[in-house]
């Protein structure tokens, strides 16, 4: 079945919800003529503040789910598995779900098996022997990069059943609205994968930033001097490495509350492909950016960090003495 949102019509898009991604993306869409819904019951001022800059809609998840073509749910992780069960209520009595013409696209910060249970939702039984099929159809994404901006375009990954290559299709052309989509295509690919490679690049990029965290806080506990001394070998030996520190560990910090539970559905997934003692090391990234996330605005791990990143910055302006 050919979707509407093939035509040179602009497609009509939910998106939930209008964090600072969410916001972005659903600004970029609205530039480029199309109509953006989201639901801001509860929201924060900031919240709605930020979707009416975007140009969104306001809408509860029932007009959502009669109105909109594609339903891009970009959420604290936590978040997602139950908001899809909320927007699967919303849509059992949808005409415009009914027909096929309502596309889920969970593009989250979780494991392959929570994207599987998401999708799950939205299954309906088939008669028996038959395939299960979906009253609102499913696309896995995941999101590499930050918000897109004037230049800039974050990647949305995407996968589907492989039984549904068309509908993976009708998502990877949505790109002329201004969404930079690549297909996950090939052996064994299917729902889930999108997500793995999700979890994988956060795990490398985010990962980084809780080892370096990590170990400029234990120097420090051991005393000032030590951390110092570190700073001054980076500089020293490995003045990239420094660099990337002066440059992340400030972005990190308001979004540590965010961080905590993409850390643990990225332990989730290491631990189904390894084992359990791989696990560890981002479930205890988890708890890092827990403590960071408390110890917020000013408290003594805050202040150790922030002088680090000074003095690291301090460091890289002095020319080199080699």
């Amino acid at each position: 079945m050919s979707s509407p949102s093939s035509s040179s019509t602009p497609p009509t898009f939910a998106v939930i919800a209008p964090g600072a991604m969410g916001a972005a993306v659903g600004h970029r869409l609205t530039k480029a003529g199309c109509t953006v819904l989201t639901n801001l019951e509860g929201r924060s001022p900031a919240t709605v503040g930020r979707a009416r800059a975007a140009g969104m809609q306001d809408a509860s998840l029932a007009e959502i789910a009669d109105r909109a073509e594609w339903v891009l749910s970009i959420l604290p992780p936590s978040a997602a598995l139950a908001f899809a069960q909320s927007f699967r209520d919303a849509a059992a009595k949808s005409a415009w779900a009914a027909a096929g013409s309502l596309t889920f696209v969970d593009c989250n910060a979780v494991s392959p098996e929570t994207a599987k249970k998401i999708a799950r939702v939205f299954e309906v039984d088939g008669a028996e022997g038959e395939r299960s099929e979906r009253r609102v159809r499913f696309v896995d994404a995941g999101i590499v990069g930050g918000p897109p901006t004037d230049g800039y375009d974050p990647a949305f990954y995407a996968s589907a059943d492989p039984r549904d290559e068309g509908l993976l299709d009708e998502f990877v052309a949505l790109g002329k609205w201004g969404l930079r989509i690549v297909p996950l295509k090939g052996e064994g690919a299917g729902i889930g994968d999108a997500s793995a490679l999700k979890m994988s690049y956060a795990g490398i990029s985010k990962g980084f930033i809780g080892l370096t965290t990590t170990m400029i806080l234990a120097a420090h506990a051991s005393s000032p001097a030590t951390a110092q001394a570190l700073l001054h070998e980076l500089a020293d030996s490995q003045p990239v490495f420094l660099e990337r520190i002066a440059r992340s560990i400030p972005g990190m910090l308001p979004k540590a509350y965010r961080w905590v539970g993409e850390m643990e559905e990225i332990s989730s997934f290491v631990r189904d492909g390894l084992g359990d003692g791989e696990a560890h090391i981002h479930h205890g990234f988890a708890h890092l950016y827990d403590r960071i996330e408390k110890a917020l605005p000013e408290g003594e791990d805050i202040k150790v960090l922030k002088k680090f990143v000074e003095d690291a910055k301090g460091v890289a302006r002095k020319p080199s003495q080699k």
